[in-house]
């Protein structure tokens, strides 16, 4: 699952991932990576996890004993500080964990490096799973790694603040014109009526649906540039230079849950883990979620996941994929959703989610038109300095902005090979 404060990963010890392993030192402690492929019980498998909080820890451990006394081995679930720091360090010293969570932007690095073992063969119901959440966790056109959950982006609106400023659900916003205006409406008495974080991971939403996004569909070319990311990032900027949008630093939040918490945002951007985030920190505060307004070119979301990863030096991989199945099971999926309020990424989990939390519907909802996310060796440092350049919107020149995206993104897929 996406954490709740942030959903873009650091870009921490990336030339690991690729094979220039001499930049970071060894992390240890996941067993011995030249022992022999083992069979049958008796096994014990380290898990590497990046948890949202106590809820996502206690079920992971949960879920991982359950298996463990079903077939006689045993898990150790270890909890990530830096997850991808950590797991270059494994891959480094040739020693990592043998299940792990795989941030998508890191995915394509760890797969162009050999360090993933490719079990999505081994999965007799594979396409169960979301197409573009497949699509996602593919290298080279092979499955390598089941996603455990998924997440996209709703518009999430402070109903008092809402009612407040004379508007009513007759209001709520399916273009931009209606969101612009209604933004404008609820801007008043220390209330911004739009406040979302300054990244590709949520304004990225606004390119797909003005037409466009950061590469083709195959991933092979850069799209950046066009008239219709640079539509989508003008328009955000005439509601920012308006007052009616800010960013989250600029009404002291740290994420769009907070300022919605807190009452400093009416509106914002963000997925399904602000659920479980506003039940925990601001029980108190009413809200509704809503879909996205489409833009010109209609409704667009993004969808997000981690996939668990199996080491291709583990020495068990063959439980691993059975611990694997275990856990991405329908049931255990909704098991899932229950304690920590993550979406199922297999289809049939998502129908029987979406009737036990209607209010999660738009989210759900989404999964139909969500842009997946660029999934290319080495691209999460284009992104990064995309989000820093994203920073300045306000002040800064749209095209200027893609231009850059466009260059430091081809450069990346000219080496990514």
């Amino acid at each position: 699952m996406a954490t709740s404060r942030t959903l873009a990963a650091a870009a921490v010890c990336a030339a690991l991932a690729l094979g220039a392993v001499t930049g970071c030192s060894s992390s240890g402690g996941f067993g011995d990576p030249s022992a022999k492929q083992s069979s049958g019980a008796n096994q014990n498998l380290n898990v590497l996890i990046a948890t949202s909080g106590e809820a996502e820890t206690a079920a992971v451990k949960a879920a991982t004993a359950d298996w463990a006394r079903r077939t006689g081995n045993t898990v150790t679930v270890q909890i990530a500080a830096n997850i991808n720091q950590q797991l270059g360090q494994a891959f480094a010293g040739g020693n990592p964990p043998d299940l792990f969570y795989v941030n998508s932007d890191q995915f394509a690095n760890y797969a162009k490096g050999g360090s993933l073992y490719a079990y999505g063969d081994r999965i007799p119901d594979a396409d169960d799973f979301a197409e573009q959440l497949r699509k996602a966790f593919s290298y080279q056109g092979k499955l390598t790694c089941l996603p455990k959950d998924s997440s996209t982006l709703g518009l999430a609106v402070n109903t008092d603040l809402w009612k407040q400023a004379g508007l009513t659900e007759a209001d709520y916003p399916t273009s931009w014109q209606q969101l612009s205006d209604d933004a404008a409406k609820l801007t008043r008495d220390g209330v911004t009526g739009l406040v979302t974080a300054p990244d590709h991971q949520r304004l990225g939403a606004l390119l797909k649906q003005a037409g466009g996004w950061i590469t083709d569909p195959g991933q092979t070319a850069m799209t950046a540039d066009s008239p219709a990311n640079k539509q989508a990032l003008e328009f955000l900027q005439g509601m920012m230079k308006a007052g009616s949008a800010k960013y989250v630093s600029e009404v002291d939040a740290g994420w769009g849950g907070e300022a919605l918490g807190k009452g400093k945002a009416a509106m914002t951007i963000e997925g399904n883990w602000l659920k479980g985030a506003m039940a925990k920190d601001y029980p108190g505060v009413p809200y509704k979620v809503l879909p996205l307004p489409a833009g010109p070119a209609g409704p667009g979301t993004l969808s997000f996941s981690n996939c668990w990863g199996i080491a291709a030096k583990s020495s068990h991989r063959a439980a691993g994929v059975d611990l694997v199945k275990h856990l991405t099971s329908a049931d255990q999926q909704l098991e899932f959703a229950k304690a920590f309020g993550v979406m199922p990424s297999r289809t049939s989990a998502l129908a029987a989610y979406a009737a036990t939390y209607p209010e999660s519907k738009a989210w759900v909802d989404g999964v139909a038109h969500a842009q997946p996310p660029v999934t290319v060796a080495g691209f999460n440092q284009v992104l990064t300095q995309f989000d820093t350049d994203l920073q300045s919107l306000r002040t800064g020149d749209p095209a200027t902005i893609l231009a850059a995206l466009q260059r430091n993104g081809e450069q990346a897929l000219e080496h990514a090979g």
